[in-house]
């Protein structure tokens, strides 16, 4: 049993007779015990309470007041609240800590009730149902995790927003740490007895909720229709394991769910989370903010669709290459007519979230005004039919074919639905007029019912001479007649029946009156229910058009991404590129980095071609820090990345061949939470990217060495490149600072040397930011420290140690790597004892600070203080 009701059962346990819990009490426990991993929100009138560890907790992360129950007992509970009003924004920070929260509603009307009333939990609000708190364009996604045989895995997730259900299967735990890392997974659901400490820890460490079921608690049977396009068990029961889960918590209808589709990574191209990240493809790494990546700079998209539709093509590029020259095809025509791409923006303008209207309408949330925004969505389908045509492709006309307008809907909302409904569903006006002839039967009564009462008025006024006399309404008394004190005596007293007495004024009511506010009464009340009765006929009629709502919206959304895509194309000078999976060249002319280009300016950017030849797998990439090595890479796998999603790319012209994998090892962090070092994760992305890469993979490495000692990041490398000559035949780009290692090309006709160049302008060092042939003549790095900022007293210093180690390195020019190395171990017992320290020094790990003290220490030895 929960830690939380053993503590409950033991305080019952030390408790006197006369502090035995209540019935309220003892109905909370009933209810706490089925939502042990819950807050549990408890409705008691106007306010939601908690109680015990709930309210401490919550009462420590809201910051709101920890008060008590029965506060005179000996052992008093601990309890909070929130107003029911206002707990929305109360649960939606709870949920963003990642906690989940039971709402336990009353079912009976207290004025009704005698004795206890009826409560229950409604709904369970976690991190990956919880809807009212995501951003427009993103989705939202709750995913379920099925070990099978062989550290194999199942994997499904749903949006419970837009309906999207997906199922995949996964080789290893990796794959799934990277799709949950991609869907930015906030909550996991796994069957109990499959919790493994692995799975734990992974998630764990990724701040993801792990929520359980029980075997027993898995309705096979309510899934039938959503699984029935699966072929395999293994994803039915994951998918199953979802959706019981799904229904358990929301305790709700979810007609708009669609049926589950199941996707093979090969499907896409394969990139991890890591090469994700370092190609800043949805969020830059310095911020996790959206501004500075390819998704800020394609997003064009004028729909919220769209955004979501976006980023998911980012996420999964395509490796097929029919699907991919058929959306460069759609982008072209869009290209070649500016006008009519001009009439889709101003037409996506007009058009709402329907994947998320259709949400609302399945969970019964949907409001009037999410019906209007329906109708005003269906009515610019015309539209968007009419500029397909005038395109006159048959690739749009294709598209256009799933363009559904569906007249008898926009029909039944236009005629039920007035213009200027409210926002709440239970307060009236929101039936149109002539839309059902009873309502407009009570509507009638009171509007003549007000006009009879404002005659009633002038007509007292008359009778008794009180000018001031009003008749007024409110919801405790209903219509009265006030009449100040001092115009008391002008009543007749055998009419006027006293209903309130006030400070200045008297309250009566006439048997005439109370007449009229009966009918009128009556008529507002009956009104209200009968249009609160219409407006949920209507949202469930609309229910029968869920799946045609859907596929409009995917089609919309895909309008949307690609009148972005050309737009970006327009606007940046983007080209069309020849795609291919056979042929293996690549050729990029004067290609740019989009995203830096679009900071810098196109005037400021400089662009580089890359080139490689069919047999030409490895390009060694030299020269100075600083000087664009790493974006010269990121470079290309972006060009990559835009080809296969549809997009056009930033060159001159491109041909490029079609990539199923994409491998990064960029940058350096440590793994602080598995206690990794920089140079730990350095190796295990290499050795991930050399154990999986094929003749279709690209290969990004960027300064692979330099996490560790000079000699062993040399040798890494060298023998790194020579692994990859020897059983890769994918593309690899490998930049480098040991310009020792540009003599492998001498070795490996596969491989060729270019360099990013640099000149020297009255000693100091001008990145020319261009790649061009062969290697770099030297590193610069002394002038990079310069340009750091780094003392002057100290690069001298550094400076004299370069020009010796040159010295050293000069005689022995015409010898191998490993000699070189032989040669210095056989000096060392020679060498000075500071060239000696110099050898073992990690300077990539240094601070200033710390190469200042040594080079001090250095100095006092030299003087020999």
């Amino acid at each position: 049993m929960h830690h939380f009701l053993n503590k409950i059962l033991e305080r019952e346990s030390e408790m006197p007779q006369k502090t035995k819990h209540t019935p309220m009490m003892q109905q909370y426990f009933s209810i706490k015990e089925k939502y042990p991993d819950c807050l549990l929100f408890y409705r008691l009138g106007d306010f939601y309470e908690l109680f015990y560890d709930d309210a401490i907790e919550a009462a420590r992360l809201l910051e709101i007041t920890l008060t008590s129950r029965n506060k005179n007992a000996e052992d008093p509970i601990p309890m909070c609240g929130v107003p029911h009003h206002a707990a929305k924004e109360y649960i939606k920070t709870l949920i963003e800590l990642g906690k989940k929260v039971a709402i336990c509603e009353q079912l009976e009307d207290p004025k009704l009730t005698k004795g206890m009333v009826k409560r229950d939990v409604v709904q369970v609000l976690t991190p990956g149902t919880y809807t009212e708190y995501q951003a427009q364009n993103q989705n939202h996604y709750l995913v379920s995790i099925l070990p099978l045989v062989g550290k194999r895995y199942a994997l499904s997730y749903v949006d419970v927003s837009t309906g999207e259900l997906k199922v995949t299967q996964l080789e290893n735990l990796e794959e799934v740490r990277s799709e949950c890392s991609s869907l930015l997974c906030r909550e996991v659901v796994l069957v109990d007895s499959d919790v493994t400490e692995e799975l734990r820890h992974l998630f764990t460490s990724m701040q993801i909720l792990i929520s359980t079921i029980e075997k027993d608690e898995i309705n096979a049977e309510d899934c039938t229709d959503l699984v029935s396009e699966l072929e395999d068990e293994a994803s039915v029961r994951c998918v199953q394991n979802l959706l019981s889960y799904l229904k358990l918590t929301q305790k709700r209808s979810f007609s708009h769910l669609q049926k589950a589709q199941a996707y093979q990574s090969e499907f896409y191209l394969s990139m991890n989370y890591e090469t994700k990240r370092n190609l800043e493809l949805t969020m830059t790494i310095r911020s996790n903010q959206k501004h500075g990546s390819l998704f800020w700079f394609l997003d064009e998209t004028q729909t919220a669709m769209g955004g979501r539709l976006l980023k998911q093509w980012l996420e999964k590029p395509l490796v097929l290459e029919g699907a991919i020259q058929k959306r460069h095809a759609l982008v072209e025509t869009l290209n070649q007519h500016y006008f009519e791409r001009t009439d889709f923006i101003e037409t996506l303008k007009r058009v709402y979230d329907l994947e998320r209207i259709v949400g609302k309408v399945s969970f019964g949330t949907a409001n009037a005004r999410d019906l209007l925004q329906l109708k005003q969505t269906l009515s610019q389908v015309p539209i968007f039919k009419s500029i397909v045509d005038s395109l006159d492709s048959e690739a749009w006309s294709a598209l256009g074919e799933n363009l559904f307008d569906i007249p008898e809907l926009y029909d039944l909302i236009d005629r039920a639905i007035d213009e200027d409904a409210p926002l709440t569903i239970s307060d009236g006006n929101i039936i149109r007029s002539g839309y059902n002839a009873t309502l407009d039967t009570y509507r009638d009564t009171m509007k003549h019912g007000k006009e009879w009462i404002a005659s009633l008025q002038q007509q007292e006024r008359e009778q008794t001479g009180i000018s001031s006399l009003k008749i007024s309404f409110n919801k405790v008394f209903g219509y009265y007649i006030e009449v100040t004190k001092s115009n008391l005596s002008k009543l007749d007293s055998s009419r006027y029946e006293r209903k309130q007495t006030l400070a200045n004024a008297e309250r009566f009511i006439t048997p005439e009156l109370k007449e009229k506010e009966t009918l009128i009464l009556e008529a507002e009340e009956k009104s209200s229910a009968l249009e609160y009765q219409l407006f949920v006929e209507v949202r469930e009629q609309v229910k029968h058009y869920t799946a045609e709502l859907q596929q409009l919206a995917k089609t919309v959304a895909t309008i949307d991404v690609l009148q972005a895509f050309s737009v970006v194309s327009e606007r940046y000078h983007l080209v069309k590129p020849t795609i291919s999976m056979k042929n293996r060249r690549l050729w990029i002319e004067d290609g740019r980095h989009p995203v830096v280009e679009k900071v810098m300016g196109q005037s400021t950017y400089v662009p580089n071609s890359i080139s490689m030849s069919p047999d030409e797998h490895i390009l060694l990439i030299t020269g100075p820090n600083m000087s664009g090595k790493s974006t010269y890479m990121r470079q290309l796998a972006l060009c990559v990345i835009l080809a296969q999603i549809g997009c056009f790319v930033p060159a001159k012209s491109a041909t490029i061949p079609v990539f199923t994998k994409i491998f990064t090892r960029i940058g350096a962090a440590d793994d602080l939470i598995s206690g990794q070092s920089t140079f730990m994760v350095e190796m295990m992305e290499t050795n991930h990217a050399l154990r999986n890469a094929d003749e279709t993979s690209l290969l990004l490495f960027d300064e692979i060495g330099r996490g560790t000692a000079t000699y062993d990041g040399m040798a890494l490398a060298e023998a790194i490149i020579t692994y990859i000559h020897e059983h890769l035949s994918a593309k690899v780009l490998f930049s480098t600072h040991y310009h020792e290692l540009t003599r492998l090309s001498e070795k490996y006709a596969d491989l060729r040397n270019v360099h990013v160049g640099a000149v020297e302008e009255n000693g100091e060092v001008v990145f020319l930011h261009k790649v061009l042939e062969g290697p770099a003549d030297k590193s610069y790095g002394i002038h990079v420290a310069k340009l750091a900022g780094l003392p002057t007293e100290l690069l001298k210093n550094a400076s004299t140690i370069l020009n010796h180690l040159e010295a050293k390195g000069a005689a022995n020019e015409n010898s191998t790597f490993v000699e070189q190395v032989s040669l210095f171990e056989e000096e060392a017992e020679t060498m000075p004892e500071w060239v000696r320290e110099l050898k073992g020094l990690n300077l990539m790990s240094m601070t200033p600070m710390d190469a200042m003290n040594i080079l001090y220490k250095w100095q006092q030895i030299e003087k020999g203080e």
